[in-house]
């Protein structure tokens, strides 16, 4: 019975060879782990790694059509792959290979594999022909990217986000607050000379809102994306240089900014985020201040609950931080403004914009409180 591991073997190429995939010996093996959608990963780089199609081409679509057909017109399909949660398709053509896999999300991946650059480009160009659903042209909306690590590295998708215009919600702020948002949101690439935003104050102040309407604003110039797992970010050095370079097959937008925002990540960025956090704290600081930093054009935005006496001395040092802006509560006054003729007795303190939006819509919390007394029991 042969080894199920065989010993480390180095291939020596043949110099003579018009194409070293020539001289490198090809093996693919299955066994009872193996899975259809590894065959057909194995069909396709079969043919890559030979050299007989030796031009890669890829290409992400977001919110595709349940009808699109993901490869070209009179194609034929060689093998397909239903499971829950995806659709697989091999298809060959005459010089060129087709993979496409659509997920469960409405996103679809397609690889092509072929005898030319040219003809690559021109298959994945017919696969992906009016296979996504148009965008929609209403202006109260902005695409915004959303990173996450997945199974097999870091994944962006892109998706539309209510944004409102800063003019609408202006009066949820107090006036200082206000005043200095409303110098960031009129800021444009002439005016960066920090690559840090830092938004903190307690919960529920508008900090959020505020950054979609950001978002709004300078979608001209900047490119919005949101990373669900900061501490993965920082954690994986790919996948930092792969939410700051872009992803895959998006267009390309080299002379726009990137933004990346980061909510509520209170423990990559308080006083002991150096010893508690590792590299993340210090690879947060690169990318707004270092070689990282200075090789994009990229911003990253924070949110915090933490008051700015606790956060990190790095983080907040003159120069690092575009803004600096700590949203709290309207004052008394500013909330009776803002409640307007709604009959509700505002704190002395004043209100979040949260406590003030459970005013004027009378909201009240779903709870249910029990008393027990000695003489029972409660099964």
């Amino acid at each position: 019975m042969p080894e199920r591991n065989e010993p480390l073997r180095l291939i020596e190429f043949d110099p003579t060879a018009a194409d070293p995939a020539d001289s490198m010996p090809w093996s693919a093996a299955l066994d009872s782990y193996s899975t259809p959608r590894d065959l057909l990963d194995m069909l396709t780089l079969s043919l890559f790694g030979r050299g007989v199609q030796p031009y890669y081409r890829k290409q992400q679509l977001d919110r595709v059509r349940p009808d699109a057909p993901l490869r070209p017109p009179d194609s034929r399909i060689a093998r397909s792959v239903i499971e829950s949660d995806s659709q697989s398709i091999l298809v060959l053509g005459d010089g060129w290979t087709l993979r496409s896999d659509r997920w469960a999300d409405k996103s679809a991946t397609l690889e092509v594999i072929a005898v030319s650059d040219e003809l690559a480009e021109r298959i994945i160009g017919e696969s992906a022909r009016d296979a996504e659903v148009a965008t929609d042209t209403d202006q109260t909306s902005v695409k915004m990217g959303f990173w996450h690590q997945g199974d097999r590295g870091p994944v962006r998708r892109a998706l539309p986000v209510t944004t409102p215009e800063w003019p609408e919600i202006r009066g949820n702020y107090s006036a200082p607050v206000a005043g200095a948002l409303d110098r960031l949101m009129a800021s444009g690439p002439k005016d960066i000379r920090g690559r840090l935003l830092l938004l903190h104050g307690p919960p529920g102040t508008g900090k959020t809102t505020a950054l979609r309407s950001l978002a709004r604003t300078w979608s001209p110039w900047c490119q919005a994306d949101c990373v669900l797992d900061p501490e993965q970010l920082f954690a994986k050095p790919g996948y930092l240089m792969r939410a700051t370079m872009g992803a895959e097959g998006e267009d390309d937008e080299s002379d726009r900014w990137r933004l990346l925002i980061l909510e509520d990540c209170d423990e990559l960025i308080h006083a002991e985020a150096k010893s508690s956090s590792g590299q993340g704290l210090s690879r947060l600081l690169n990318l707004t201040d270092g070689m990282l930093g200075q090789g994009r054009d990229v911003l990253v935005a924070i949110s915090t609950n933490e008051d700015l006496s606790r956060l990190h001395p790095a983080v907040t040092r003159p120069g690092r931080c575009l803004a600096q802006v700590e949203i709290g509560k309207l004052t008394p006054a500013e909330a009776r403004s803002w409640l307007g003729d709604t009959p509700a007795d505002v704190p002395a303190a004043g209100a979040t914009l949260a406590e003030l939006v459970a005013l004027r819509d009378r909201a009240e919390s779903i709870a249910v409180r029990t008393e027990y007394t000695d003489g029972g029991m409660y099964l």
